[in-house]
């Protein structure tokens, strides 16, 4: 076998080439898995007054303005990662389904009882079934196997709920993409219930459409359930596009190019039975190429489970287009600060772009060296508004203030992952956090001159997380890359916002779904 410099045979270039992964990348990341880089330095939570800006009232109105203008002039995109599964949001149930016995409910309440926690949340999900959307759809699959739904949940053997919901000969939910479940009940039809996919769309319909009363939307999805989500799509046509008012929906898969090498704990890459190359899925940071590739101008993102009944999203609606506003002023302020610096250093421009820059980002030019040159480079970058939620102990990242290397400070989202767990100091510093990252981004992807940024040269590359995986039996290490709204975004121009606790209503587990905000009365 022919080994090249990087230690790479012929059919390892074959494979990498295939992945669409030229050997220099591939030997970074290598490297990466063999030295990792040091944890994030964490100087302080951001907080309120501290990183955070609590928006004045008087700023609204001005922001709602920028807003609807960018809005009609078609300027908007909500951007929608849709690709993972629900197995997580299932994990208590797939572990009571993996019990012996038919689970009758008085053995299953006695273990309950007893602090089996799979037990305790499969008698809950009995006892819940009928608040769920999805309830006449699992009556209907215990009905083609002669079963009363009412029947099964009195008497048992629940088992028989757990395969009417899990397995693919029924609803398969465990291996669905969140975006395809039913989430909520249609408030306005009897009977009907809402994906989460649906409830997107119409909230596209009232956040972005422009004066063509186009909505555009884009979702991140896997190969295989992209034809389901283009038959909901079609089959929500009739009912939202009225009025005038159009879906412009648009799909993208990861690529395969994001999929990043495993690495042997010994040292060299991971290899299968075989003595092929590994690939694993970096992660939400390797979203970051689609979002490059949207090419879009104001974008906004949101996590697919997040997204509430009708009359619970008045607020989030709110504040997403105070956001958007926000990062529509800025960013065009920014623009043309950057098209009066090239003119040359015209003190007034100089004098302005400092103020702006010490303002919004809370930094300001170095005592030496070329201050126009600081200015441009500064003012020349993609723009994040980004809200933050009071910390209710959600699991997830939040706000910091970050040292560089160099001992440069900024303000970074910031993942658990990436503190040294071995430092108190450090942990504390992560525990001492008041707010939370609920993903809910205003970004502005274009620059002066109306083109899109090359994303991947804002990106922290060093901020990157290792982990210890297996496959066929075997350790190995895997790199997640950085995440999309964490190192992805870390060489942005970044401003938090506090925004309420309503804009947050995720859909972690399957009992989230009996929050009022997913309940439609």
């Amino acid at each position: 076998m022919s080994l090249g410099p990087q230690g790479f045979s012929d059919d390892d270039r074959s494979r990498l080439a295939a992945q669409g992964v030229d050997e220099a990348e591939a030997a970074r990341q290598l490297a990466l898995l063999a030295s990792p880089p040091p944890p994030v330095r964490l100087d302080r939570p951001c907080t309120s007054g501290d990183g955070i800006l609590a928006l004045p009232t008087a700023a609204r109105p001005a922001a709602l303005a920028a807003h609807a203008q960018a809005a009609h002039a078609g300027r908007i995109t909500t951007f929608v990662p849709a690709s993972g599964a629900a197995t997580r949001m299932f994990k208590d149930l797939l572990a009571a389904e993996s019990s012996e016995g038919p689970l009758l409910p008085a053995d299953v309440r006695a273990r309950a009882a007893q602090g089996d926690a799979a037990a305790g949340a499969l008698a809950q999900f009995a006892e819940s079934l009928p608040a769920f959307a999805f309830a006449d759809a699992l009556a209907a699959q215990l009905a083609a196997r002669g079963l009363d739904a009412g029947r099964v949940v009195r008497e048992g053997p629940w088992r028989a709920l757990l395969e009417a919901l899990l397995s693919p000969e029924g609803l398969d939910y465990a291996r669905a993409p969140k975006g395809l479940l039913a989430f909520h009940r249609d408030p306005d039809t009897p009977g009907r219930t809402r994906t989460a996919f649906e409830e997107h769309l119409r909230e596209a319909l009232e956040l972005v459409g422009d004066g063509a009363r186009r909505a555009r939307l884009h979702l991140t999805v896997s190969p295989e359930h992209q034809r389901g989500f283009e038959s909901v799509l079609a089959a929500s046509r009739a009912a939202l596009e009225t009025g005038g008012r159009v879906l412009d929906v648009t799909f993208s898969q990861q690529q395969p190019s994001t999929d990043t090498l495993a690495a042997s704990p010994a040292g060299g890459p991971f290899r299968d039975a075989q003595g092929a190359l590994v690939f694993r899925p970096a992660g939400h940071g390797a979203l970051l190429a689609n979002l490059e590739a949207l090419a879009g101008d104001l974008v906004f993102i949101k996590n697919i489970d997040n997204i509430a009944v009708d009359r619970a999203r008045g607020e989030g609606l709110a504040w997403a287009r105070l956001l958007l506003g926000l990062v529509a002023q800025w960013s065009e302020q920014g623009h043309a600060l950057v098209r009066r610096l090239r003119e040359g250093g015209d003190p007034a421009a100089m004098a302005e772009a400092a103020a702006f820059v010490r303002e919004h980002l809370g930094e300001a030019p170095p005592g030496q060296g070329d201050a126009r040159a600081w200015l441009l480079a500064r003012l020349a970058r993609p723009w994040r508004v980004a809200g933050m939620v009071a910390n209710t102990g959600e699991p997830g990242g939040g706000p910091f203030w970050v040292l560089d290397a160099a001992g440069e400070r900024s303000a970074q989202i910031v993942e658990s992952a990436q503190v040294d767990a071995g430092s108190g100091e450090q942990m504390a510093r992560f525990r001492g956090g008041t707010h939370f990252n609920p993903v809910f981004l205003a970004c502005a992807l274009r620059d002066a001159d109306g083109r899109p940024y090359r994303l991947t040269e804002f990106v922290d590359e060093r901020a990157v997380i290792v982990t210890r995986k297996s496959h066929g039996g075997r350790e190995l290490l895997a790199l997640e890359r950085p995440g999309l709204w964490n190192g992805a975004m870390a060489g942005w121009n970044t401003v938090f916002v506090e925004v309420p606790l309503a804009v947050f209503d995720p859909v972690k587990t399957v009992f989230d779904l009996l929050r009022p905000a997913h309940q439609a009365h």
